[in-house]
């Protein structure tokens, strides 16, 4: 009877060595806090994730996040392609794309996780800090190519033509034709050093890289930049990007952070979304001055007398 036992034991571990499609110890490397995940992030949001995955390392030593920050269309891209299991980009799939994705069965989950705007930032010489969602329109689509003030010419930079700043306006333009004075760069980073350096500069950027002011990185890019503040209308007020108008929506350019997931339930994919998702996660999201998707945002109004 003791040897049966010892052996139906002996069997038993094999079995769950032998798991997980057949790599033995997979069930060790890979749980909700442990193993290594390469996931694809919209560079918008590098400041937002570099914290994160920092705090989620700490919380689990055991788990390596591998981030590989790009635009949302290569991060697309590398999903279809099973280069990854999850994306962070600024909506869901489509109808179209998900019905691509049920033929494959496999499950996949999209989760809002937060909100977040489009800045738009001048140099500290610029007078013209005030915009409104027509005026933008107008630049975008070249039939305003003059700053009100200065009567200079404006140059409109972005990060990259597939990254997710550049198709949110292209969209709220309505229009697929590029005027020659918009062009782009590589990354947000440097959107704000080119408005530094340019006058005439209009940089389109993501909230996050402006947004937490406790961070020592975020003070040194506002030094030479300023915020323009956007009106939905000639007739309404002009907000800024802040915490409280973008949770409602006071500030015209808004939108969502998404992750997108085909992990399995149990792996470190599915366990870092879980973080995102949840209180810390969340907390480290509004501490970033962004508005958290599943956390109250409590909203102070300061009367002045």
């Amino acid at each position: 009877m003791k040897v049966a036992v010892k052996l139906f034991a002996v069997v038993s571990g094999i079995c769950l060595l032998l798991s997980c499609d057949g790599n033995p110890l997979a069930y060790q490397k890979d749980a909700h806090g442990r193993g290594q995940a390469k996931i694809y992030f919209e560079e918008s949001f590098k400041p937002l994730f570099e914290t994160s995955i920092y705090t989620f390392e700490g919380l689990y030593p055991k788990a390596d996040i591998v981030p590989e920050y790009c635009t949302e269309e290569a991060a697309i891209t590398a999903f279809f392609k099973n280069e990854t299991k999850t994306i962070c980009i600024t909506r869901d799939f489509t109808e179209e794309e998900k019905a691509r994705l049920s033929k494959s069965n496999v499950e996949v989950r999209s989760d809002k996780i937060a909100e977040d705007a489009v800045v738009l930032i001048v140099h500290p010489d610029n007078q013209d800090t005030t915009m409104t969602v027509d005026k933008l329109k107008r630049i975008l689509t070249g039939k305003d190519t003059l700053w009100n003030t200065s009567k200079s010419k404006i140059n409109v930079v972005f990060d990259n033509v597939n990254s997710a700043n550049f198709q949110y306006l292209r969209n709220l333009a309505d229009s697929k034709a590029i005027p020659k004075n918009i062009f782009a760069v590589k990354s947000n980073e440097e959107v704000i050093k080119y408005v530094k350096e340019n006058r005439n500069a209009i940089g389109v950027i993501g909230a996050n890289w402006i947004s937490d002011e406790d961070d020592e990185t975020v003070l040194e890019f506002l030094k030479g930049i300023k915020v323009v503040a956007i009106a939905a209308s000639e007739n309404s007020e002009y907000f800024q990007p802040y915490q409280a108008y973008i949770h409602t929506k006071e500030y015209p350019l808004t939108r969502d952070l998404w992750m997108i997931n085909k992990g399995s339930r149990s792996g470190l994919n599915t366990g870092f979304v879980l973080f995102m998702k949840g209180e810390k996660g969340q907390l480290i999201i509004q501490k970033s001055s962004l508005v958290p998707a599943n956390t109250p945002v409590r909203l102070i109004q300061v009367k002045t007398e």
